[in-house]
């Protein structure tokens, strides 16, 4: 039987300090220009990127250097290993009381990363659905093991066809929990989520993207990925799966990781695994582009732009 739940699940709102979100795609420069703007600030910064979580993935991922985090302290990297699940919600759990923490010591932190999501949920809170049911719980690892994951997969993109296009095949958890959503409710997460809405904030914002002219931008992604394995990519990627982190896992499909891995198992040229690495990196910024400037209070610059982008955020300050 279908069950109703609160669909709103407004989040608490936390406090009266701002954040400063530090969006842009892939490559463009986040890391070294929230670096100069924590500095100048006097204040931290706190990770927006989803793969950057990850231990032992560094190379891949453009994780701050060890020099750079001993610049300016940095929050949410490192804090869960590649076979372990974390998304959204796990990301507002660990997130929200750094926020706070900064805050109770007067300062503005800088969240910088590319993953729009994770910005989301920690400005706006997050539509977690009912709570999980055991029996329900049962039965879909019945259809697991019966069916195996691609076709609850399948299954999914039948009953809720705008989360399975945004969930990965082999995003076990994720796939569970929205199957879960949909059994126990009758309603798609995705409709659960169309009707929170995100409409309360949990802390205010001040919203900053930065970009690069196109042909710029991907410049530096060609040439990124070329550093990136100059500098030991294949070599980390060859350890995580040595490690017993296996091609199947959810973090080991990333951008990057997932091609490396074919390498190393399979054989794919090494020349092909660069062509497809800068291609799908390409193809990632375009939709970065695409999230961020979707939402209007995000205030556009140029990546050198740093007095104009500091100015500004100067200004917002002091108007408040």
């Amino acid at each position: 039987m279908s069950r109703s739940i609160d669909s709103s699940n407004e989040p608490e709102k936390i406090g009266d300090l701002p954040v400063i979100l530090l969006a842009g795609p892939t490559a463009s420069g986040k890391t070294s220009l929230a670096i100069r703007l924590a500095q100048s600030l006097a204040t931290e910064i706190v990770n927006a990127d989803s793969m950057q979580v990850y231990r032992h993935m560094d190379i891949g991922t453009a994780k701050p250097s060890a020099a750079q985090r001993a610049e300016v302290p940095h929050h949410i990297l490192d804090v869960a290993d590649p076979n372990e699940p974390f998304d959204a919600a796990r990301y507002l759990e660990v997130a929200a009381p750094v926020v706070k923490s900064l805050h109770e010591r007067g300062k503005i932190p800088i969240v910088a990363g590319g993953t729009g999501l994770y910005m989301k949920v920690l400005t706006r809170g997050i539509c977690s659905g009912p709570t999980s049911d055991p029996e329900t719980k049962e039965y879909l690892l019945r259809d697991e093991s019966e069916k195996g994951l691609a076709w609850l997969h399948s299954e999914l993109a039948r009953v809720d066809p705008k989360t399975a296009s945004r969930v990965h095949p082999h995003d076990r958890q994720r796939v569970l929990r929205a199957l879960e959503v949909f059994r126990l409710t009758g309603v798609p997460l995705s409709l659960h989520q169309e009707r929170h809405r995100f409409e309360q904030s949990i802390f205010p914002t001040i919203k900053i993207f930065i970009f690069r002219d196109r042909e710029e931008l991907y410049e530096r992604i060609n040439r990124r990925v070329e550093v990136m394995l100059e500098s030991g990519f294949r070599d980390e990627v060859e350890n995580l799966l040595a490690l017993g982190y296996g091609p199947e896992l959810k973090a080991m499909q990333s951008l990057g990781y997932r091609q490396l891995a074919a390498h190393v198992l399979g054989g794919l040229s090494l020349d092909r695994v660069v062509y497809l690495i800068q291609r799908e990196t390409r193809r990632y910024a375009k939709r970065q582009l695409t999230w961020f400037r979707a939402d209007p209070e995000f205030h556009s610059f140029h990546a050198e732009d740093f007095e104009g982008i500091l100015s500004w955020i100067s200004e917002k300050l002091s108007n408040r």
